[in-house]
């Protein structure tokens, strides 16, 4: 599989991250660390699948735990601030898209059964191809939480 458009958008990812006036998110929206460390939670589990399918499993994604208030939370915890957030989210996008190269068409056709949440409505119930999962990131996923990362900028439009 070819990345490169994954790692651009992590690059503007990080980039939007990395400012230092994102201010507190709305009522019911997520703040910028609860963004990355979800972001964490997509991207290891995407590369587990990618690794099981690899090694001949059949693994399943679902992203309900990279949802969770209470586990985003306690891996916030374990972080010292900000930039240790943004060096590992930076080093787990590269774990990911470092094994996504190294998919062969027949591995990146496999078929995995997904079950994909967002605002508490789902999204996808059903298997999509594991390149699927992995361009849904760089062409949907990352570029929306970008977005929503310079929507935290104080004195951004809409933002208090």
């Amino acid at each position: 599989m070819d990345t490169t458009v994954l790692r651009t958008a992590y690059d503007r990812l990080l980039d939007a991250a990395a400012i230092p006036d994102l201010g507190e998110a709305d009522e019911g929206a997520w703040n910028a660390d609860q963004i990355l460390v979800h972001l964490l939670g997509v991207d290891a589990s995407i590369a587990s699948v990618a690794l099981g399918v690899i090694a001949g499993s059949r693994p399943t994604f679902d992203n309900r735990i990279c949802l969770d208030a209470w586990n985003l939370d306690r891996i916030i915890a374990e972080h010292s601030g900000r930039a240790d957030l943004i060096a590992h989210v930076r080093c787990q996008a590269t774990v990911l898209c470092d094994i996504a190269d190294q998919l062969d068409e027949r591995g990146a056709s496999v078929l995995v059964p997904s079950l994909l949440l967002s605002g508490g409505a789902r999204v996808l119930d059903q298997p999509i191809p594991l390149a699927g999962l992995i361009d849904g990131l760089a062409e949907d996923h990352v570029p929306v939480h970008t977005q929503q990362l310079l929507d935290l900028r104080v004195g951004a439009p809409g933002h208090a």
